[in-house]
């Protein structure tokens, strides 16, 4: 069965994208999600042990961390992810989506075990930077992936719902906190080590998920092996519905591609800041909003609580616990309405939801009318629509530009938009906290609300309504052939 039909050696006429978009939902599918949603659950994972254990790296015995040096940390770990999604992004568009996985994978294992490890400021910071850089060369690989297997009436959900299991590992990370830094059982030392420890442990688990994932036939077809990814296509029709289509005989509609080694990165920029210059502004736009109150907030969570609250270190997993249901059920509740009501208005309704809400809490705040309960339940409230806000970015980001460049625009946007949101953030936070004011922690809170807020209404205006439509509608690969 011919994979596609050749008019010269380049250009490559196939079904594969309308085929891979017309099968129904399976176990395939729900392999994949697992597989690649076990990284937001290491992220998750590592950002609350960050923040969690944020009390006992001040009280350890051999590093005695200020505040700011938590939130310096901090920063340092979202830098390399930032650099991270940048250098494996470009890859990931050259060398292909797969090969990725475990490149960046045994990157974040042996940082993280050796984080557990670290004797100073300088080591930890730089075993963390290293973490982070893992983590964010996973970002660009997987959500491309996750674009080019997902059939497009599922997109929208399942984007948001495995961006969404950050907070497993956000659940997993608090309850290891609050036994690890329980004083009665481990000693100040020992506790945070072995938390950063269950994180690599946790990580070995994906060696094996990843084995089941294939690389991207879209990504295969326009690289020159439109024979990988018809066979590939034809194992996953198999397993979905028991038989391979012959598109031949079957009416699936077909592009023409012309094959193509690599992309420039002149056409690469001309495509993202000239051709698709507005999805640019709003994918930047998403996604420095969304990097600042996320990071800001979360980073510094412990910092509020024990700061402010006079909340024991030991105990701040019981306050991360709800927090992180209310940041899962967000997308796993509004995910379907991404689908059904649209793109534009539910990213526009939770993105400006959000942003009213950390302002009227923020305020609450500054005037002592919250306990550590109910600014819990704040927190709750805000990022249950804050979450899918949140992941909306990356869905927005990964389908509104073409293939070639998808998982480079996913590491540039969100490098630009973690490196002014997200790396600021968590040190301007944490000098805030410092002070000792609510009032200037306050103004911090304003400044995340006035973010949001501007990203819902750029959304409003510019946003594509890509939902349910195949890939290759919402934008036309660069290969493209009329």
């Amino acid at each position: 069965m011919a994979p596609a039909r050749r008019d010269d050696d380049r250009i490559i006429e196939t079904s594969i994208p309308s085929r891979l978009d017309a099968l129904p939902w399976s176990g395939f599918h729900t392999r994949v999600v697992m597989a690649l949603g076990i990284t937001w659950v290491l992220d998750g994972l590592e950002v609350t042990l960050a923040g969690s254990l944020s009390g006992a790296l001040k009280e350890s015995p051999s590093l005695h961390f200020s505040n700011f040096d938590v939130g310096f940390a901090n920063s340092l770990y979202l830098a390399g992810a930032v650099l991270g999604a940048l250098g494996f992004g470009w890859l990931t568009d050259r060398i292909g989506r797969r090969k990725l996985f475990f490149i960046t994978l045994a990157l974040y294992l042996s940082a993280t075990a050796a984080t557990a490890l670290s004797w100073n400021l300088a080591s930890y910071a730089l075993f963390r930077f290293l973490t982070g850089a893992g983590i964010g060369g996973e970002y660009t690989a997987i959500n491309s992936t996750i674009q080019e297997l997902v059939p497009a009436r599922y997109r929208g959900w399942t984007d948001l719902v495995i961006n969404g299991s950050f907070w497993v590992g956000a659940a997993i990370g608090a309850a290891s906190a609050i036994v690890l830094l329980d004083p009665h059982l481990l000693g100040p030392d020992l506790g945070w080590r072995l938390a950063y420890l269950t994180g690599a442990c946790l990580g070995l688990v994906v060696f094996v998920m990843r084995m089941w994932i294939p690389e991207s036939p879209r990504w295969l077809m326009i690289h020159g092996r439109p024979e990988e990814a018809h066979a590939i296509v034809e194992e996953i029709e198999k397993s979905v519905i028991g038989h391979a289509h012959d598109p031949n005989q079957q009416a699936f509609p077909k592009i023409k591609l012309r094959m193509r080694d690599h992309t420039p990165l002149r056409e690469v920029v001309r495509t993202l800041f000239v051709t698709y210059r507005q999805r640019s502004l709003v994918g930047l736009s998403l996604m420095i909003a969304q990097a600042f109150f996320y990071n800001a907030i979360f980073f510094t969570f412990a910092l509020v609580l024990t700061d402010f609250y006079g909340i024991p270190a030991d105990h701040i997993g019981w306050y991360i616990l709800p927090f992180a249901a209310g940041n899962f059920l967000g997308p796993l509740m509004l995910g379907r309405l991404f689908d059904t009501l649209g793109r534009r208005t539910m990213i526009t309704l939770t993105y400006g939801v959000s942003g009213v809400l950390l302002a009227l809490s923020g305020y609450l705040f500054s005037v002592g009318a919250l306990s550590a309960e109910t600014q819990t339940i704040a927190w709750m409230v805000i990022f249950f629509f804050a979450s899918p806000a949140a992941s909306s970015a990356y869905l927005t980001v990964s389908e509104t530009f073409p293939l070639e460049v998808r998982a480079l625009a996913i590491a540039l946007f969100y490098a630009i938009g973690t490196g002014i949101g997200g790396v600021v953030g968590p040190a301007l936070f944490g000098a805030l906290i410092d002070t000792g004011s609510r009032g200037s922690v306050f103004a911090g809170y304003l400044l995340g609300s006035g973010l949001m807020i501007a990203a819902a209404l750029i959304a409003w205006r510019y946003a594509v309504a890509a939902e349910r439509r195949p890939l290759e509608s919402v934008a036309r690969p660069l290969a493209f052939v009329e």
